[in-house]
């Protein structure tokens, strides 16, 4: 794998401040296929919305439902992204020396049940690399990347993500070289003059510059979950500029127009709007070990082996698939409502069984199934896993 390229310094920290709790929302625009349920949802983990898909490579749960900027319910959803007005902020259009390496970003979620659209930003030119916010592609079962100077579209996929962290590095198929963003991990100061650019509103026209100034530099945000627990991410720059929904994986520009950051989230509830951003050398050591190919306890590498069907919640249940889906055990011809008993071989005698055996398995590795359905009749083929939406 290329590795990324560093030309700049380490970042120096600085001191924090006393963590805020605050109504804060990620700045990506999501919308959901036709659903009974168009309010906010408030941060599940880190901040981000659930989708339905299980890490073990099978499916289940609700369609996730849109949210809102700002807490602000949203109209019913027919499918179409959801782009808040921008009026009234103090935007203007970015210029093509401040879009210059920012690329748009538009997520197909679920095998089509959503949609998201953001920003990212090209690292690494040469081999195509970009990074953006995990929360952008979090659920993404395909994604485009446009180059915002060329209006190019090229297919990405997902060469490893941070959760935690909120970072995600993709790879650009067939891309030809590209211009990169410049990168500054100076230490950074309080008033420092900045530039928030990105697709505000996820409309995917043309970007938007928002200035502002620093007023902390290493910020706590606090975000308060549906069931009132809360999770802190600490070492944010803080920035009094308009960053709103769109603005995901966009860049925080300094003075002399460098990346300092990667736009995350924005204060929610107050026309007074408070932006946060991800340092870039933190951006940086998470895509040069995802580059690296150095997984860990919060870095994941490429996708998880999907088999494609839903299976019932409860570990001790039989391993009946209740919904097929695309590929996997679709192409394989196990249709849905039969129950799956053996795979290469090893006796799967429940949901949980199966859930366990899938987890050794990567995207692309075939598999033998065997199953049963309601007569008892049996039968069996090869399946090839595929991938799973992005967790």
């Amino acid at each position: 794998m290329p590795r990324l390229r560093r030309t700049v310094a380490g970042l120096t920290a600085m001191v924090s401040a006393v963590p805020m709790t605050l109504g804060v929302v990620p700045v990506a625009v999501a919308a959901t296929a036709p659903s009974d349920r168009a309010d906010v949802v408030r941060p599940v983990e880190h901040g981000w919305p659930a989708y339905p898909h299980n890490p073990d490579g099978t499916y289940g749960g609700e369609s996730a439902a849109a949210y809102g900027v700002y807490g602000a319910p949203l109209p019913p959803t027919n499918g179409s992204s959801v782009a808040p007005e921008t009026a009234g902020l103090d935007t203007t259009d970015a210029t093509d020396e401040q879009s210059t390496g920012v690329v748009l970003i538009d997520s197909v979620l679920d095998f089509g049940t959503g949609e998201a659209a953001g920003t990212g930003m090209v690292m690494d030119g040469e081999n195509g690399i970009v990074v953006t916010n995990h929360h952008l592609v979090e659920g993404a079962t395909s994604i485009e990347v446009t180059i915002a100077t060329t209006g190019q579209t090229y297919t990405a996929t997902l060469l490893g993500a941070d959760a935690t962290h909120d970072i995600a590095v993709l790879e650009l198929t067939d891309a030809p070289a590209l211009d990169e963003v410049t990168l500054d991990t100076d230490a950074l100061e309080v008033r420092d003059q900045i530039t928030a650019v990105g697709d505000a509103g996820g409309d995917g026209g043309t970007l938007t510059a928002a200035t502002g100034t620093i007023t902390d530099t290493r910020a706590p945000v606090t975000v308060t979950d549906d069931d009132g627990t809360q999770t802190t991410i600490r070492g944010l720059i803080e920035v009094d500029a308009d960053i709103i929904a769109g603005d995901s994986g966009g860049a925080l520009l300094d003075a002399d127009g460098d990346v300092i950051g990667m736009n995350v989230a924005a204060s929610s509830g107050t026309t007074d709007i408070t932006g946060y951003a991800i340092p870039v050398a933190r951006v940086l050591r998470v895509a040069s070990a995802v580059l690296a190919g150095d997984g860990s306890a919060t870095i994941d590498l490429g996708y998880d082996a999907f088999l494609g069907i839903a299976l019932s919640t409860r570990d001790t249940d039989p391993a009946t698939a209740t919904k097929v889906l695309e590929g996997g055990a679709a192409d394989a011809g196990l249709p849905a409502g039969d129950t799956i008993t053996a795979l290469d071989g090893h006796a799967i005698e429940s949901a949980g069984a199966l859930r366990r055996w899938l987890a050794r398995y990567n995207a692309g590795d075939t598999i033998s199934l065997s199953w049963t359905d309601d007569a008892g009749e049996s039968d069996g083929a090869d399946a090839t896993l595929g991938r799973a939406p992005i967790a």
